[in-house]
């Protein structure tokens, strides 16, 4: 099996998982109460899909839990590596340090 996107898409495909598994419901049977294609649960299932906020909302809705339950606790540090989110601290230092480096 391929590896997950990033740290966040393996925690929401373990919640999505341990969810369908305590309900023990067929993913084939959780795609249908989704309205999604198996297909596609089983990509965010192994981590590998990227599912939107509507996905996740068909899914809470299914699973009958909130949204929140599969975001609850991700942080930029969950993100893939290539995605660097900052802070409007981070974006003042950066700015205070183009202003600095200019003055020279």
């Amino acid at each position: 099996m391929n590896e997950a996107r990033s740290a966040a898409a393996d925690k929401i495909a373990a919640r999505v998982r341990d969810l369908r598994y305590g309900t023990k419901l067929s993913r084939k049977k959780l795609a249908e109460r989704a309205d999604m294609d198996v297909s596609h649960l089983a990509r965010i299932e192994s981590g590998q899909g990227n599912p939107t906020v509507e996905t996740l909302i068909q899914l809470a809705t299914a699973l009958d839990v909130t949204v929140e339950h599969f975001v609850e606790g991700l942080t930029a540090a969950d993100l893939p590596s290539n995605v660097k989110p900052y802070s409007e601290a981070d974006f003042r230092r950066a700015l205070r340090g183009e202003a600095q480096a200019s003055q020279k």
